[in-house]
C-alpha cells in the first residue's frame, strides 16, 4: 500500500567551490545558491570561514592535495575551479598541480568543471579581436602556464570530463580585493583623492564586473546540455575604449567631477624589480596595458541571447561601497567643519 503521507525528498544539485573566498569564486557561489544549488566550499580554515559565510557547507582541505579535493567533490555535479596563487606568486609550482587535482576529482565524481579563463594566453597579434578559437601565443610565463592549463582541460574533456571556461577582462566588484581596480585604480577604505590609470594614454581596456561574470557562468551551466564537452566563451564586459571611461564613472559615483586621474607609477616597479618579486610579476603583465585586447562575445550572445550587463555606474558604486570608499567619503564629509549644521564647506 502506498503511503499517501510520504514526502518525496528532492535533492538539490551540489556544487563544490574551490576559491570561495576569492572574488570570482565568491560571486559564483552566491549565484549558484540563489539558483537552487547546495554549495560546498573547501578551505584550509573551514571552521573560521563557516562563521563568516554559514550559508555554505565548509570542508577543510587544500587545493594542492588531491585527496582533499576528491573527498570534497564527493556527490558534486559541478566543481568551480576559482583558486589561484595569491599575488602572482608560485604560479609555476601551483597552477598546474591544482588543475590536475580538480580534473581527477571531477572524473571520480562525474562532475562538470566551471572556471574563469585569463587573457594572459594571447599575444599582441590577436588583440584586435580575440575569439574563442584565436591562436594562443603567450608572451609571458604566466600566459604559457595558462595555455598548458587549458590544454589539460581540453584533454580531460576528450576523456569524458565536461568543461565550461569563461574568459573576461580585468575583474572588479564588491568584496573583491585581489585585482587591479582595488589595488591600483583606487585606494580602499579611504576618501578618494585620485584615480590611478595603469594604461598608456588613449589605450582602451576591458573590465568585467564580477556579478555579471558569475551570472554568465551560471546561465551557461543551465544550458550545459546544449554545449560541447569543452565549451569556451568570451565576455565583452565593460569596454573602456579610451582608458578614461572607468575613471569618469568613478567621478560620477563619488560626485567629484574634478577627481585627478594620474598615471600608474610603473617606474617605481622598475626600480624595485630586483628586490620585490611581485613587482617583476606585475611588470610582466604591462603589455596588457600598452595595447587594447578586445574579447569578442559573439559565441556567448548567440547561445544566451545577451550578455548580462550591470550599468557601469551601478557596478562602480557597488564596488566602491564594498571597498569602503563611499563610506569613507561620507565619514570624511561628516568631519568637515560646518557639515553637521548644513553649512557649505569650501574645498
Amino acid at each position: 500500500m502506498t503511503d499517501q503521507n510520504a514526502v518525496m525528498i528532492v535533492r538539490k544539485p551540489l556544487a563544490l567551490i574551490l576559491g570561495a573566498t576569492g572574488g570570482i569564486g565568491g560571486a559564483v557561489a552566491q549565484k549558484l545558491l540563489a539558483n537552487g544549488y547546495d554549495v560546498r566550499a573547501m578551505h584550509r580554515t573551514a571552521t573560521e570561514q563557516a562563521i563568516k559565510a554559514p550559508q555554505y557547507e565548509w570542508v577543510t582541505g587544500d587545493a594542492m592535495s588531491r585527496a582533499d579535493v576528491m573527498r570534497a567533490a564527493t556527490g558534486a555535479c559541478l566543481i568551480v575551479h576559482a583558486v589561484n596563487p595569491p599575488g602572482y606568486r608560485n604560479w609555476a609550482k601551483l597552477v598546474l598541480p591544482m588543475i590536475d587535482n580538480t580534473i581527477a576529482a571531477a572524473e571520480a565524481a562525474g562532475a562538470r568543471i566551471l572556471m574563469p579563463g585569463t587573457i594572459y594566453n594571447y599575444g599582441p597579434e590577436t588583440f584586435a579581436r580575440v575569439r574563442e578559437d584565436s591562436p594562443q601565443h603567450p608572451v609571458s610565463k604566466k600566459g604559457r602556464i595558462r595555455v598548458a592549463l587549458e590544454q589539460r582541460l581540453e584533454a580531460a574533456a576528450r576523456d569524458g570530463v565536461p568543461v565550461i571556461l569563461v574568459r573576461a577582462g580585468d575583474f572588479f566588484g564588491p568584496g573583491a580585493g585581489n585585482n587591479w581596480f582595488a589595488q591600483a585604480v583606487v585606494k580602499p577604505g579611504a576618501p578618494l583623492k585620485a584615480i590611478t590609470n595603469p594604461g598608456a594614454p588613449g589605450v582602451g581596456h576591458q573590465w568585467a564586473y564580477l556579478p555579471d561574470v558569475a551570472e554568465t557562468m551560471v546561465r551557461l551551466v543551465a544550458r550545459a546540455d546544449a554545449l560541447p564537452a569543452f565549451a569556451r566563451f568570451h565576455m565583452e564586459g565593460f569596454r573602456d575604449r579610451d582608458g578614461l571611461q572607468l575613471a569618469h564613472a568613478i567621478r560620477r559615483v563619488t560626485g567629484k567631477p574634478g577627481l585627478p586621474i594620474k598615471p600608474f607609477p610603473w617606474w617605481m616597479l622598475q626600480l624595485g624589480r630586483p628586490f620585490v618579486p611581485v613587482f617583476r610579476e606585475l611588470l610582466e603583465m604591462r603589455y596588457l596595458w600598452q595595447a587594447e585586447l578586445i574579447l569578442g562575445n559573439d559565441r556567448l550572445v548567440a547561445l544566451l541571447g545577451e550578455e548580462p550587463r550591470t550599468p557601469v555606474d551601478e557596478a562602480v558604486r557597488e564596488t566602491l561601497k564594498g571597498l569602503g570608499c563611499l563610506e569613507a567619503e561620507t565619514a570624511s564629509s561628516a568631519r568637515q567643519p560646518g557639515a553637521a549644521s548644513g553649512e557649505s564647506v569650501s574645498a
